[in-house]
């Protein structure tokens, strides 16, 4: 199964790699790329990136230097935008409280701590709501949104949830609470009771923001009502807020939801880092002491240090953490916070470990069938629900098609999916919740959540790959991986990685570059911790080049690049400065290897 499509030849005859890839290199422009790195006073390499990523000169500046002034649309655009930032106005302009019901992941935790600055920064009461994952589940549900009502609460806002809560919502409406939905997930023609739904995956929704993570829709819905209370006066007795102060947030969500870095997407983690480089926000300051961040902050940290934390309050420990340390000034109460959730994440990675190799064991038990099964589909007894959805995504590297892991508990089970380019997973979900082999199911393309009956787990597979294997083999889908070119060890230095830098944000939507060094020889190999791998590789200059491969020795990759025998190979990676001990040097984060002999 997939990373692209592709027809193209394969990139040094790589028709398969050890990681079961076949190699190709992105299309671009040499003309363009040429004059790009010319005009723009780049190198050739960094001109052939941007190129082959549809930078045009006449979008060169926006791209390189994205601004919020020249991404950022008018919230108006989104369906019931206008309407939603009505209500919340007059609740916060009357003193009603306003619950806030977020999510307990990322999105949902930056999204809820958000609009909490935000209104309670311009006068208004809230009260902040987010579900316990064991006991609750995700989502809205009925006796928490009248637990809110019994609270005080008149206006409920729902953030990262709520676009399928059809039950849920008719309760509270019911109970004379108003809700407005803010979220992003894929939607159907029937929608829940609300006084408005702002979702940009609105079928009818035309405003064309459906990239934005659910953060990114509550920074405009923040954008509205602050509009709203300017134009009513509210300002008059008290400062109008600087929206911008709190782009770290939005950021940090935004990257760790992997929605598309285009756009204002763009714009928000560009100057949202900038923001957060100035550790204004004890908790995310408080976070990065702990993560050991001694750096100026990147896509990298927030994916791949912060963001695990913040989750795994939601995942392991208590759901709320991630948004309180998000929303606290107390920094106090930021240090102890993060603590836990540093000890939460330590925690999860122990629980992952096992569910992990429990699923894999069962797939290569004969679970799973590489020439029939279009998807992974796994299910374990009493497996950890805050882990799935990471062990989905784990599988989903290791075979190369979409993977989903359930939980299974009594005569339901639990599970989330990840995708992979090219097949749109919330779709396959929502449809087979409509067929009736779902109890509860939606999500969007690259992830997905659902229940399932224990009695259904089959039918529901046999759905899976019947669909999915179907799109895959009309649409010609091969597992793919992209290069951006070749380059030398010797080539490999600091000033390369730190002017490729400038292509950054990266992530969905804007890719880090990703090279070939052919043909290298490995000096050394050495296995670090207990599966990663660091190479020193041959270099034509009499220096030795860094590299690592990281999760790799029970692969076939870490297994032959270790009893390399001095043989040749072509490895792909990423390129990066490793700063360790104050001192810094370039190395290849390998990805991905092919024998050269």
């Amino acid at each position: 199964m997939p990373e692209t499509t592709s027809v193209s030849k394969a990139y040094l005859g790589v028709e398969a790699s050890l990681g079961g890839k076949r190699w190709v290199q992105r299309p671009v422009d040499e003309r363009a790329a040429l004059m790009l790195s010319q005009r723009l006073g780049l190198s050739e390499v960094v001109g052939r990136v941007i190129a082959s990523r549809g930078v045009t000169l006449e979008n060169a500046e926006s791209y390189l230097s994205p601004t919020l002034r020249q991404h950022l649309p008018n919230p108006s655009i989104l369906t019931d935008m206008d309407i939603a930032a009505e209500r919340i106005t007059s609740a916060i302009m009357q003193g009603e409280q306003i619950g806030i019901f977020g999510d307990y992941d990322v999105d949902g935790a930056t999204s809820s701590a958000l609009l909490k600055r935000f209104f309670d920064t311009v006068g208004g009461r809230t009260k902040v709501y987010i579900p316990d994952r064991m006991r609750e589940g995700y989502g809205p549900n009925g006796p928490a949104l009248l637990e809110l009502k019994d609270a005080g609460v008149s206006v409920v806002v729902t953030v990262d949830c709520g676009t399928m809560a059809h039950e849920p919502l008719g309760i509270a409406r019911n109970a004379g609470l108003d809700v407005i939905v803010v979220d992003h997930h894929a939607a159907e023609a029937s929608l829940p009771p609300a006084v408005a739904i702002v979702n940009p995956n609105r079928i009818d929704d035309t405003s064309g923001q459906n990239q934005l993570a659910a953060v990114g829709v509550s920074f405009l819905v923040a954008v509205a009502v602050n509009r709203e209370l300017r134009d009513a006066g509210w300002y008059k007795t008290r400062s109008e807020p600087d929206l911008t102060q709190w782009l770290d947030i939005v950021a940090l969500g935004t990257v760790c939801d992997v929605v598309p870095l285009t756009g204002v997407n763009r714009a928000f983690v560009t100057q949202g880092l900038k923001v957060m480089a100035g550790r204004q926000n004890p908790g995310l300051r408080a976070l990065a002491d702990v993560g050991r961040i001694d750096e100026v902050p990147g896509t990298f940290h927030l994916g791949f240090i912060l963001g695990p934390r913040v989750n795994a309050g939601g995942r392991v420990g208590a759901s709320d953490l991630g948004s309180r340390l998000l929303s606290t000034d107390d920094i106090a109460d930021a240090t102890e916070i993060a603590h836990r959730l540093d000890s939460f994440n330590t925690e999860r990675k122990a629980i992952e470990d096992v569910v992990l190799h429990g699923a894999i064991d069962q797939l290569e038990s004969g679970a799973f069938d590489d020439n029939r099964d279009a998807v992974v589909v796994v299910a374990g007894e009493g497996w950890h629900p805050g882990v799935v959805g990471i062990v989905a995504s784990r599988l989903k590297e290791r075979y190369n098609r979409p993977a989903c892991v359930i939980s299974l508990k009594d005569d339901s089970g639990t599970g989330s999916g990840r995708s992979i380019t090219g097949v749109d997973l919330g779709a396959c979900i929502i449809a087979a919740r409509q067929s009736g082999m779902l109890l509860k199911g939606g999500g969007h393309q690259m992830a997905a959540g659902f229940t399932v009956a224990r009695d259904k787990l089959k039918e529901f597979h046999a759905f899976l790959n019947e669909r999915i294997g179907n799109h895959v083999e009309q649409a010609g889908i091969v597992p793919t991986l992209s290069l951006d070119g070749a380059i030398g060890a010797g080539g490999i230095n600091i000033r390369i990685i730190e002017e490729l830098d400038r292509v950054s944000p990266f992530g969905s939507g804007n890719p880090e570059p990703r090279f070939v060094v052919p043909s290298v020889r490995i000096a050394h190999a050495a296995i670090v911790g207990s599966d990663h791998l660091r190479l020193d590789l041959e270099n034509p200059e009499g220096r030795q080049t860094r590299a690592i491969a990281f999760r790799c020795m029970d692969r076939p990759m870490g297994k032959a690049l270790l009893e390399h025998s001095g043989k040749p190979f072509h490895l792909v990676g990423k390129l990066r400065i490793n700063n360790w001990q104050g001192r810094s040097y370039p190395q290849i984060q390998v990805e991905d290897a092919a024998p050269a002999y």
